[in-house]
C-alpha cells in the first residue's frame, strides 16, 4: 500500500520536539503501509495533530468520557476515501511515558503513530484477541525499523 499524505499541525500547547516529527511521522506511516493490504485512494491524506496534555485531555472527555489525558487518540474516516481520518498524539504523555518506561522519546512517538494509524484500519484492542493481533502487527513494524518490540517489559 502506498503510504498517504501526511499532514502535520502542532496545537498552541505542543511543547518543543527534541525530533523532526514530520519525518518520524512518515517513517512511521511508511512502515505501517509496507504491512497492511489493499490500495489507498491515490489521493489519501492522512491528519496529525501533536499537542499537549491540555489539548488531548479536553478531545479525550469530548469523545470518549474520559477526563484525563492519553497518549494517542484516532479518529477513523473513511480508509477508502481521500480523508483517512485524524490521529492525535500528546507529545507530554509521550514523554512522561517514554521516561518511565526508559524508551527512547523518538521511539515510543513513533509506536503511537503506528498504533494510531492501525486504529483508523479498524484495529483495535478492546479484548485479548484483538489486542494480540495488533501487538503483534505493531512489534512486527516497529522490528522492521530497528525498534524494539514496546510490550516486552509491560506485559
Amino acid at each position: 500500500m502506498n503510504p498517504p499524505r501526511i499532514d502535520v499541525n502542532f496545537s498552541e500547547d505542543a511543547p518543543p520536539s527534541a525530533f523532526e516529527i514530520q519525518g518520524a511521522c512518515e517513517a512511521a506511516v511508511t512502515a505501517a503501509c509496507n504491512h497492511l493490504d489493499g490500495e489507498l485512494h491515490r489521493d489519501a491524506e492522512l491528519s496529525i495533530l501533536i499537542c499537549g496534555d491540555e489539548t488531548i485531555r479536553s478531545l479525550n472527555t469530548q469523545w470518549r468520557d474520559k477526563q484525563k489525558p492519553t497518549n494517542v487518540l484516532s479518529f477513523p474516516n473513511e480508509p477508502e476515501g481521500v480523508l483517512l481520518g485524524d490521529i492525535i498524539v500528546s507529545m507530554e504523555t509521550t514523554k512522561r511515558e517514554a521516561d518511565l518506561e526508559n524508551k527512547a522519546l523518538k521511539d515510543h512517538f513513533t509506536h503511537l503513530i503506528i498504533h494510531g494509524f492501525l486504529h483508523i484500519f479498524g484495529y483495535d484492542h478492546e479484548n485479548d484477541t484483538e489486542a494480540n493481533e495488533m501487538e503483534s502487527l505493531e512489534t512486527e513494524i516497529l522490528k522492521g525499523m530497528g525498534i524494539a518490540d514496546p510490550y516486552l517489559d509491560t506485559q
